[in-house]
């Protein structure tokens, strides 16, 4: 009886792993990354709550949150993130909100162009005189809603 418990807990721990690295592979593949698995071109994603601006994070402090490299401004930062990294990771993956909401595509984003949104973090792209942020406010209730559910289908 010991060895078949032993055997099922073993082939338990099996199925987690496996399960664990399905989840993390997901992960980086909607994500929007640059080189090395890095977010948000390296900026602080908890600079944007405390500081409320963007701040661009540095290699010494990063963390990686279920295969997805931040980096952060400050040793502090870090530690923060590391306390409840889902509070600051970007929405939809760190991909533009407004375009996830538009038309349920995966744009990259001007890290620079943002908004705390419900106690959650928003990116925008901003190029070329298209700043969406501006067009996400004029709607946002309904692009929210669209996007919200855009996203749900990357991982389904």
């Amino acid at each position: 009886m010991k060895k078949l418990i032993t055997s099922f807990t073993a082939i338990a721990a099996l199925f987690t792993i496996a399960f664990a690295q399905t989840n993390v592979d997901a992960r980086k593949k909607q994500f929007n990354l640059s080189k090395n698995n890095l977010a948000i071109a390296g900026y602080d994603p908890v600079a944007y709550f405390t500081e409320n601006k963007a701040i661009e994070g540095k290699k010494e402090w990063s963390v990686i949150n279920g295969g997805i490299v931040y980096y952060f401004s400050s040793e502090k930062n870090a530690a923060t993130f590391k306390q409840s990294p889902e509070k600051y990771e970007p929405q939809y993956g760190g991909w533009c909100a407004y375009a996830m909401g538009a038309t349920g595509e995966k744009v990259n984003i001007d890290p620079e162009t943002f908004k705390i949104l419900n106690g959650k973090l928003y990116l925008f792209y901003n190029k070329l005189f298209n700043n969406t942020l501006k067009t996400w406010n004029k709607d946002e209730v309904s692009l929210k809603q669209k996007a919200d559910a855009s996203w749900i289908k990357f991982y389904h």
